[in-house]
């Protein structure tokens, strides 16, 4: 596994985050995802949160709206249900045939809805129980580092991960150009699966200095994440970022739970302590599992 190579000439530079400073401006830049352009960027500044759900109609029942389909109108009833706190978290809404007989539909418009809604990250199935009101998608911060474990802990969740890689080897030009080392030079290279709730909701693969953190091999990363441990042997002072859209790999895919070519949230991390370039990391989330935000103040 490693980075894909390519030009990236001519994309902006990115956002900068250093501890206690005051950010003054955010700019969001977006490419659409190509095969070509996957490249290792040269980071650049950064987006709003703009996750909210759109407010729905009032009424209990949907009632379709100019030429919308059916199931779009039964999805549009469910969400304001959850958004009004009428379906709480966990609660079980109707099933498909309940909500084909209320909205006098056909069994298959009903099921569209749920799968949509399901995919959306809205409901969740649970095999032989039923079709309950989703947890909101967990919700990271473009402004911050943050350790991964503490995230899922202060949602009350539990924390687990596995490691799929843990090694040396030679840097590739991209490595080399964002550590600030020699091309072939050592590096430590892992891979590790985050979970919430025993769900993959990160792939994370690093590129690590061994001048700045030579025992990283040595770790236990199943009871300390590599963010966790960076921090302690070299102090951030720095962190480049960069943010795309993506279609997965099927490798990632795979260690992700999810179907090949998901959509899927790729941050590009590159991190500074006063010493030098400490690691460069891409994290990869399903787009239906995570999000990120920030919050700018002037």
């Amino acid at each position: 596994m490693g980075f894909s190579p390519g030009s990236t000439a001519g994309r902006p530079t990115g956002l900068t985050v250093t501890p206690g400073a005051t950010i003054v401006s955010s700019i969001l830049y977006i490419q659409p995802y190509t095969s070509e352009n996957s490249t290792v960027p040269e980071f650049m500044p950064k987006p709003k949160n703009n996750t909210a759900r759109p407010p729905s109609a009032h009424g209990n029942e949907p009632s379709a709206q100019g030429s919308e389909p059916r199931y779009a109108a039964i999805k549009r009833h469910i969400r304001q249900q959850i958004e009004s706190g009428q379906w709480p978290v966990h609660f079980r809404v109707p099933s498909e045939n309940d909500l084909a007989r209320e909205f006098e539909v056909s069994r298959m418009t009903a099921r569209r809805a749920l799968t949509e809604l399901t995919d959306e990250g809205v409901l969740m199935r649970s095999q032989g129980l039923g079709t309950f009101v989703a947890e909101p998608v967990p919700a990271g911060s473009l402004l911050e580092v943050r350790n991964i474990a503490d995230e899922i802990s202060a949602r009350g969740h539990s924390y687990s991960n596995r490691i799929l890689l843990l090694q040396e080897c030679a840097a590739t030009a991209d490595v080399a150009r964002a550590l600030g080392m020699p091309e072939g030079a050592r590096v430590f290279h892992s891979v590790i699966v985050h979970c919430d709730n025993e769900l993959p909701i990160q792939w994370e693969e690093r590129f690590t200095n061994p001048a700045l953190a030579p025992d990283y091999l040595q770790q236990d990363f199943s009871a300390i994440t590599p963010n966790a441990y960076l921090s302690q042997v070299a102090p951030l002072t720095e962190a480049d970022t960069t943010v795309e859209a993506v279609a997965a790999e099927p490798a990632i895919s795979a260690a992700l739970d999810i179907q090949s070519h998901s959509a899927c949230l790729q941050i590009w991390r590159r991190t500074m302590s006063s010493a030098g370039a400490v690691s460069f990391a891409r994290l990869v989330h399903p787009g239906n599992r995570y999000r990120l935000g920030a919050q700018l103040r002037f």
